[in-house]
């Protein structure tokens, strides 16, 4: 089943050039169940795009004098262990603080456990050093967990309602909203499905996190924000928008930089602003050039990428600037938006024989204890029953499931190792003493 499919999940994209009124174009169903087509005034989940929202009301904070965007985050979160992360480097993600929810599993919780944002802030704090060193980029949700938090402190409201009163109430984007809770009802929400044998399963989110996501909105409220995004770039008339408040950094992919909330392509020719967002089976994209164009994309299904149709789109435009027939444009992007890159389940099983012990350890950062065992060349990293097969990858280092464990020196008698995940490096676990 296509993304242009008539029975299945599918997507929304927006195209507006500039000093034109938007080309807009739908396809699937917001609710296959119920058989609801989406359509301009379906809402859906954006993921990482939200993070552009929360960096500029942390922009404005900092305009009415209520942060400086230099100084030292733990003087508004005192629970904050890391002292020299400021509120730019939590915005720009160069604060080496590690990424919560991707210690959750080290921490012993599966994918639809239930967790608060007080519990991966509780995980933020007990983080004492930066895992990466001082000014390099390490993407991490947590930054935008604290700079929620952040900004809660100093307005004395939730995130929910300051950006309702502050940026989407004045901009008439009546369908936009975070949501604070799972269970909270968004009008016009579509639903999430990932793809399965039998026809469509339902996403389950376990928790709703304003600040790094959870926003729900439509392709004409994103224009919209794009389009007061735009407005303000002119106006500062800087290289890239609001470049005057805060510096961009070297982000993790060239030649791109990394800003309030957006990745930017500073390239002559190709100067542009974008955000990709994934969230429980919806993903998202915008992209917004310095000459106006704006493109919008949103989807709810984990078989649908909305950054591959907005790739698509964008590749369609370059190769014929002047091409008329938008909705072919996008109709041909959203058939480029199938996924052909979904994880295919490893299984965990344990190999087959008799398994070593090697002992069981534990990191002052991440709570829990892990077993760790071997087969033949193979190690098996056990969390609440469960194992990881790591192979090995090279001398002193195995590698799986996204992540890889590496020794400080052989495997007869094993003190300690560390443990590096994409978005959660040098964590460092030490042997319990035999019980």
């Amino acid at each position: 089943m296509t993304a242009d499919s008539q029975d299945a999940p599918g997507l929304a994209l927006l195209v507006r050039r500039p000093g034109q009124q938007p080309a807009c174009w739908h396809a699937g169903l917001a609710n296959v169940e119920h058989q609801v087509r989406i359509g301009a005034d379906t809402a859906f989940n954006t993921g990482s795009v939200a993070k552009q929202i929360t960096a500029h009301l942390v922009l404005l904070a900092a305009r009415d004098s209520l942060i400086h965007l230099h100084q030292p985050a733990a003087d508004l979160l005192p629970k904050l262990r890391v002292t020299d992360v400021t509120v730019a480097d939590l915005i720009t993600h160069t604060s080496g603080v590690r990424d919560a929810e991707s210690l959750l599993s080290l921490a012993g919780l599966r994918d639809l456990d239930h967790y608060t944002a007080a519990d991966l802030r509780t995980l933020a704090y007990r983080q004492h050093e930066r895992a990466v060193p001082k000014g390099q980029f390490l993407y991490s949700n947590t930054n935008y967990l604290l700079l929620a938090e952040l900004l809660e402190v100093v307005h004395r409201t939730d995130l929910p309602d300051l950006a309702r009163r502050r940026i989407f109430d004045p901009l008439g984007m009546q369908a936009t909203h975070f949501q604070a809770d799972t269970r909270q009802v968004i009008r016009g929400a579509a639903a999430a499905y990932r793809p399965a044998r039998d026809g469509w399963r339902h996403t389950q989110p376990p928790v709703a996190l304003p600040g790094p996501g959870a926003l729900f909105t439509t392709t004409g409220d994103l224009d919209l924000w794009l389009g007061h995004l735009h407005q303000l770039w002119q106006y500062d008339d800087n290289p890239l928008p609001r470049g005057d408040l805060l510096g961009y950094k070297t982000a993790d992919r060239q030649p791109y930089l990394y800003g309030p909330g957006l990745y930017a392509d500073p390239r002559p020719g190709h100067t542009s602003v974008f955000h990709y967002g994934h969230e429980h089976g919806f993903s998202a994209a915008t992209h917004l050039t310095r000459g106006g164009l704006r493109i919008v994309c949103l989807a709810n299904s984990t078989g649908i990428a909305a950054d591959h149709a907005l790739a698509a789109v964008l590749r369609a435009l370059d190769e014929d600037h002047d091409r008329d027939d938008l909705e072919g444009v996008m109709s041909l992007a959203a058939r480029r938006a199938q996924r052909s890159d979904l994880p295919v389940a490893d299984g965990c099983a344990a190999d087959g024989g008799a398994q070593r012990e090697l002992g069981r350890f534990t990191c002052d950062e991440v709570p829990g204890v892990l077993r760790l065992t071997s087969t033949g060349d193979a190690f098996h990293l056990w969390r609440r029953g469960t194992p990881d097969r790591l192979a090995p990858v090279g001398p002193g280092m195995w590698a799986g499931n996204g992540y890889s464990l590496t020794l400080p020196g052989g495997t007869d008698d094993i003190k300690g190792f560390t443990l590096d995940l994409d978005r959660a490096p040098r964590l460092i676990y030490k042997r319990l003493p035999a019980s």
